[in-house]
Formats: structure tokens, sequence, C-alpha cells
């Protein structure tokens, strides 16, 4: 296991590949931990030197004490890159991931060679309908929401023809400190990248599963829109996690996007 402390904050968090490899770090999803990206490492064959970790509150890392905002999320990932020796990463973030993502390269450009940015967007769903999960939250826990989750994750052909791991992402997700979630969940109402979007001037590959059930695939490829230069892919037979449902794909259109641009 693999631990340090940023900034007052545990974070649990995984180096693996070559440590002369091109570095490449990852940022989780709401109620998910790090090993969302499992098969995706699988497929990248120790090409990379690659990063991984549990975002505040979520998996094995603490809480701690500062506002749960997306700069405060960027800047445990800015703390941690540094703390694993990466000067310049490329960047591949998920959901609010993406969200930690944009910030990042936004306070810290030189931080970041390019970004992956996987079902997210600049702005993700509205402050009202943000609210009323955190307040189904308080009023019920995650419990409640799990079902409904579950068929935004993942596509319908995935939740029949394999049960018995759904069931056991929906012990990932139910696991989560109700109040971890549901900072995170207001760390979302309240971020607003989109004026920021057409600043990035990294190359950016956008990339949303077909069946995704929380940032559709218009949601994403106007992110993409948005972004000068950017490229969009979408992902067949995939919800709003590609990296579990089609790692083949996402990891197709991701060394694709890094050989296209030099990045490896």
């Amino acid at each position: 296991m693999q631990a340090v402390t940023i900034d007052g904050l545990a974070v649990h968090y995984a180096l693996d590949g070559p440590e002369d490899a091109p570095a490449l770090a990852f940022a989780n999803s709401l109620g998910t931990d790090f090993r969302i990206w499992d098969r995706v490492l699988e497929r990248l064959d120790g090409r990379f030197r690659t990063l991984r970790y549990d975002m505040r509150g979520h998996g094995l890392s603490g809480l701690g004490n500062r506002p749960f905002d997306i700069p405060a999320l960027a800047s445990d990932l800015d703390g941690l890159l540094r703390h694993a020796g990466m000067e310049s990463a490329l960047v591949c973030g998920l959901s609010i991931g993406g969200l930690v993502a944009q910030q990042l390269v936004r306070d810290n450009p030189s931080r970041v060679r390019a970004l992956v940015l996987c079902d997210t967007a600049a702005r993700i769903g509205t402050p009202e309908m943000w609210q009323a999960r955190i307040a189904a939250i308080a009023e019920g826990g995650l419990e409640g929401l799990a079902d409904a989750v579950m068929e935004r994750w993942f596509a319908p052909s995935f939740r029949l023809a394999h049960r018995d791991e759904l069931a056991v992402w929906r012990n990932m997700l139910v696991r989560t400190p109700a109040a971890a979630y549901a900072g995170a969940c207001a760390a979302i109402r309240d971020a607003d990248l989109t004026a920021d979007a057409a600043r990035i001037a990294v190359p950016t590959l956008a990339v949303c599963g077909a069946e995704d059930g929380a940032t559709p695939p218009a949601v994403v490829r106007a992110l993409a829109e948005s972004i000068p230069g950017a490229r969009y892919r979408e992902i067949p037979d995939a919800g709003h996690l590609p990296c579990v449902e089609q790692p083949d794909a996402l990891v197709d259109h991701m060394l694709t996007f890094f050989k296209e641009n030099g990045l490896v």
C-alpha cells in the first residue's frame, strides 16, 4: 500500500510502470476509488508511469479539513503529482475527475502535458439537481440512490450480463462515506469552468460512453467543441464508466491520441 500526507490529508495512491516512462495520472469519478482504472492499466502494458489515487473522502483517503471544492481537489492532485516526481503529466479525469483535471490545467498549466476528459463537462448538471441529491443523502443515505446511479454508470447490456460484478460496484458506491459523497456533490454543484474551457492550450481528447446517463454524449461533445483543437470520441455499449465496461476501446482512443500528438 502506498500513502502520503498532503496538506494534512492522508492520500491512498498507486504508482506503477517504469520510472522513465511518460507520466500518466488518473482522477476518479464520484463514489469510486482508483480500482476503476485496473482494466485500463492492464491494457497499457507498462508503457507509462501511472499514478492512480483515491480522491479526498473516497476509498482509503481521508476527508481532510479543507473546503470540499474543485480547487481543493485539484490542489490535492497537484501535491500528489509533485510527490510522485511528475513535473508534467498526461492527465485523464473521469466525471468529477474531469473537472479536477480542468481545474488543474487552469491553476497550474505547466503540470499538464495533455488532457483526456472522460464522461465529464465544464459544468455538470444544475445546482438544483445536486442540491436535491445532497438532500436525499441526508434523508436516506446512499443506499436509496444506488440503483439509479448504477443505471447511469453502466449500459443495460452490462447490467444484464454482469449481475455479480454490478453488485460489487454498487457496494463500492454505498460504502463511500455519506459526508464525502455529499461534499463532492456540493463541489460539482458549485463548479463552472465554462469560461476556462476556451483557454485550455494543451492537446485534449474528450471521450464519452454512448449510453452515459450522467453526462450524455451531447454534453461531452459540447465540452470538446468549447476547447480549441479538442477531439471527441464516443464509445458504444458503455455508460458513465467506459474504463470498466469498454477498456479496450478507451485505451485505443487514448494511445491513438497520444501518438498523433507526439506525446509518447
